[in-house]
């Protein structure tokens, strides 16, 4: 069976502008995507039934994201086939790098294909919304200037980078760190160009690193590190980065982790690895 990649993304940035009356946050961020992958199997069956083969601990089957993706493709498209979905996870969920997005819009985009739909990636990024505001990035395939809640999408080109990703042992809930009342919300919308990625922020950071002291401390250490270009948290954590010019820095500041932390070091990508797949 062959297996398709699911990329995890980071926020070089992410602002937030203001509210919607619903609730939802209006932000501006961008997002690059890096080449530490979950990867996902697809099995079609004639009976209709979508399951999932490798269920995750902690996560009901009927939440998964995977699942969630191929049902409601299966509604709208009016499609009689079911598949058995496989999924090798190495993303951490809840780390704010996109893992569960990621793996909806690799569902999407594998079974647009298998099931014979062939639609537009316009039409399928409008059907990803419903599952995430995360979702469209990663069917739209290229790294992105997003604003709105995140569907609205610019294709940026990014210089070549590498990244040292650290981990903390820390689940930062999104919905509590959204809510918080020490969340600045009114941060002055930019323009790219002119506005540099190297003058952005997350918002999110400071309420996190209160919180959360294991994050802090990782952003502190990152920061003490020669030759990165940029340090900050991705999403809403616990997740943090630092970003070099070669591979040579990033591996060299890996090998001087501190005991205790797990960390990966990833290749920014020019592009989504299944972009050409599809229209």
């Amino acid at each position: 069976m062959q297996f398709y990649p699911a990329p995890a993304k980071l926020n070089l940035f992410l602002h937030i502008i203001g509210r919607r009356a619903d609730g939802y946050h209006l932000l501006q961020t961008i997002f690059r995507f890096i080449d530490l992958n979950d990867r996902l199997g697809f099995n079609l069956r004639s009976d209709g039934i979508i399951q999932l083969q490798t269920p995750l601990a902690g996560v009901a089957a009927e939440q998964n994201l995977c699942i969630r993706a191929a049902k409601l493709l299966r509604a709208e498209g009016s499609v009689n086939q079911g598949v058995d979905i496989y999924l090798e996870k190495h993303i951490p969920m809840g780390g704010g790098l996109g893992g569960g997005s990621s793996d909806a819009a690799t569902t999407l985009i594998m079974l647009n294909s298998l099931w014979g739909l062939n639609w537009h990636r316009d039409r399928l990024m409008e059907l990803g919304l419903k599952l995430g505001a995360d979702v469209p990035v990663f069917i739209y395939g290229n790294n992105a200037f997003a604003e709105g809640v995140g569907e609205k999408l610019s294709a940026v080109d990014l210089p070549n980078a590498w990244y040292l990703v650290l981990m903390p042992p820390v689940h930062v809930s999104t919905a509590q760190i959204f809510a918080s009342n020490e969340l600045t919300r009114n941060t002055i919308p930019i323009t790219i160009p002119p506005f540099s990625i190297r003058d952005g922020h997350n918002d999110l950071e400071p309420v996190v690193c209160r919180m959360y002291s294991d994050v802090a401390k990782c952003i502190d250490w990152l920061k003490k590190l020669d030759n990165t270009t940029l340090v900050a948290m991705t999403g809403s954590g616990a997740s943090v980065f630092a970003e070099f010019e070669t591979e040579a820095q990033a591996k060299e500041a890996y090998l001087r982790l501190p005991d205790g932390v797990n960390a990966v070091v990833a290749k920014g990508l020019t592009k989504h690895p299944l972009k050409d797949f599809y229209r």
